[in-house]
């Protein structure tokens, strides 16, 4: 099982995000609180790492979506996944002017996690919105709120599946 899940806003956020309510949260991604554009000192949304490590046991392939389109920004998230050791995965990015919806259909995951958007224009700036149809049908789509984070997804990977 191939589970794709987005980095920013669903399993990682901003410094100073850590110990807000999500509503708060939210706030400072719109606002642009500077810890938002302080990529590689990014922390996990709750449980995150022990949730897809306990995925990752039951052998599913996680791999990680970041929302930079720069491979510097992307060696920050790599960084940020270590320092927390998350589990390993491959971390791809949108490249020569692809959307997220590119990169979904040329993955083609069993399940896709990514978050809301709210701070950023919600569902028209989402991975799944505008992927073709018939790939669409093949994925799993789960959306939690931005900075909500996966800890109250199923511990079961199978579970996942039936959302």
């Amino acid at each position: 099982m191939k589970i794709l899940i987005f980095l920013h806003g669903t399993s990682i956020m901003h410094k100073n995000a850590e110990g807000k309510q999500r509503e708060e949260r939210v706030k400072q991604s719109i606002q642009r609180e500077p810890s938002v554009l302080d990529y590689e000192n990014y922390v996990p949304i709750g449980n995150a790492v022990n949730k897809l490590k306990g995925w990752k046991k039951q052998g599913a392939t996680i791999i990680y979506l970041s929302s930079h389109e720069k491979y510097v920004d992307v060696e920050k998230d790599k960084g940020v996944l270590k320092r927390f050791k998350f589990s390993v995965g491959d971390v791809i990015f949108r490249q020569n002017n692809e959307q997220y919806k590119d990169v979904a259909e040329r993955i083609v995951p069993d399940i896709l996690i990514e978050d809301d958007c709210e701070s950023i224009g919600g569902e028209k700036e989402m991975a799944i919105t505008y992927v073709k149809p018939e790939i669409k049908r093949r994925i799993k789509s789960i959306v939690r709120r931005e900075f909500e984070g996966i800890d109250a997804l199923p511990d079961d990977v199978n579970e996942l599946m039936q959302l």
